[in-house]
């Protein structure tokens, strides 16, 4: 019950700036989004989304990879300068690989193509506010301690944990994480993360509960131009994307065994 008032607060407050030069995008994304309780601004222009970043602080944007005035991931790299801390999704017509890696890189939290279904979108935002949520939770209890000191737990059993924790992540291997959902996995990983040697790069969180099974493959692993019908372009798969740094499938058991 607490986690759902937490979120239903958040929606109450959440505030989603949508940048896109197709007013109907910026249309049907308030309506859905509005609907859920979102506050929502739309714009048309780079100069005018980082105009709107600074006089309504939003905390999740949507920023189209193309604008008339401005390119979108130099749009991307301003506001991720001027507030690390939000949300940046890119949403893209024509998205290519090179456009795909250079978001990724740059901080972006997702990018996804139009049309984006009305579910999916639902639960993307959903999901990426209450991640940032939990994260800022986080971060004020303690802005000076080690990640893992934020994971509080005083139990034998937990100090057991935390100590596979660091063992884990010394070593360059995958690991399974399991738990009830909310019990914390991806905190988890957040630690595990910042005790590895890839500490200084980006941990990305793909959450497998959005993909449908047959997009699994593709969203993952990518493919090639022609590779069936309606790949008129190549995409680059989130792994390639994520190359170096660490990648945690959040949710894995909600895929098919078979998919896993």
């Amino acid at each position: 019950m607490a986690a759902v008032a937490s979120m239903n607060k958040l929606k109450q407050r959440g505030k989603i700036l949508i940048i896109d030069d197709e007013p109907e995008i910026g249309w049907i994304f308030s309506k859905i989004l509005g609907e859920e309780g979102y506050e929502i601004t739309c714009v048309q222009t780079g100069k005018s989304g980082l105009a709107k970043l600074t006089d309504n602080l939003p905390d999740l944007v949507f920023l189209d990879l193309k604008l008339p005035d401005k390119d979108g991931i130099h749009i991307l790299e301003e506001i991720k300068k001027a507030r690390p801390g939000t949300i940046v999704i890119m949403i893209t017509a024509h998205e290519t690989i090179h456009t795909a890696v250079a978001a990724m890189k740059r901080g972006a939290y997702d990018y996804i193509p139009k049309p984006i279904p009305n579910e999916r979108l639902k639960i993307i935002v959903d999901k990426a506010l209450e991640t940032q949520f939990l994260s800022r939770q986080l971060e004020s209890l303690s802005e000076a301690s080690a990640p893992i000191n934020k994971i509080i737990g005083q139990s034998e059993v937990m100090q057991e944990f935390f100590r596979l924790i660091q063992t884990v992540a010394a070593h360059d291997i995958s690991v399974i994480l399991r738990g009830e959902s909310g019990t914390g996995k991806e905190l988890a990983a957040r630690a595990i993360h910042s005790l590895s040697i890839r500490k200084d790069n980006a941990f990305v969180a793909i959450d497998c509960a959005t993909l449908p099974d047959t997009l699994v493959e593709s969203e993952l692993f990518g493919y090639e131009k022609g590779a069936f019908t309606g790949a008129d372009t190549s995409k680059i798969g989130r792994f390639e994307a994520a190359e170096g740094e660490t990648v945690f499938l959040d949710e894995i058991g909600n895929l098919t065994t078979h998919m896993q």
